[in-house]
């Protein structure tokens, strides 16, 4: 938006995108952008804890690790109204660079939690080696956004099929570039949702994973 006040963006995914101020709806953003939101709804925040919860029955405390920057507080209410449901306490932890990432791993680690859920955003996507290592090391089972976290060995994840949205997304390069204001097209919200889980993961951590869990699963990698 900076860079140019002519060129047309399309977001392929974006947190919050009212709340962040780049858009003035999703039905009608104006100005110069459109594309996709993410997959921020109450119902995935909640969800996400409650599918950490079935794996760890015993559950009682969980790190959230998440950047403010990239997401309305309520993001952060509405996971913590879900463990209040759940009898989980979570403990919020705000990492808006890597500095902060790396406080947080100090602090996760002596807090003793039973789990921990990552919010995806650009900084956690980033260093997604760097909190997937750490979960491995403090055998902490993890939630994550993206499979991509799952794939590259974390251990379950509840969100959208990033490439899918990708290709989606050029069918919005497609009208603008035929002559539609991206202001004028409504932001489309993902709605395929996929479970992903790694038991290689498990096993390393010593969890067992229930069958019934497993057959829920989109994806299970071995």
């Amino acid at each position: 938006m900076e860079a140019s006040s002519a060129i047309p963006i399309v977001m392929t995914y974006s947190a919050e995108p009212v709340a962040n101020g780049l858009i003035a709806s999703l039905a009608r953003p104006g100005g110069r952008i459109t594309g996709f939101t993410s997959d921020v709804t109450d119902e995935t925040y909640g969800l996400r804890l409650q599918l950490l919860k079935e794996v760890i029955a015993k559950a009682s405390r969980a790190a959230a690790v998440w950047n403010p920057d990239a997401l309305a507080r309520k993001a952060l209410e509405v996971t913590e109204d879900a463990a209040k449901r759940l009898g989980i306490t979570v403990l919020s932890h705000e990492v808006r660079n890597i500095s902060d990432l790396e406080s947080a791993f100090i602090s996760i680690s002596k807090e003793g939690n039973d789990g921990m859920v990552v919010f995806a955003d650009g900084l956690t996507y980033a260093r997604r080696q760097d909190i997937i290592d750490f979960a491995a090391r403090e055998r902490l089972p993890t939630m994550y956004g993206a499979r991509e976290f799952v794939a590259e060995g974390g251990l379950i994840s509840y969100g959208v099929n990033l490439p899918a949205i990708y290709r989606r997304a050029a069918s919005f390069v497609d009208k603008i570039l035929k002559g539609a204001n991206p202001g004028d097209l409504p932001i489309e919200q993902p709605t395929i949702m996929e479970l992903v889980i790694n038991v290689r993961t498990a096993k390393a951590i010593g969890l067992a994973i229930p069958e019934s869990f497993l057959v829920r699963a989109d994806d299970v990698i071995e």
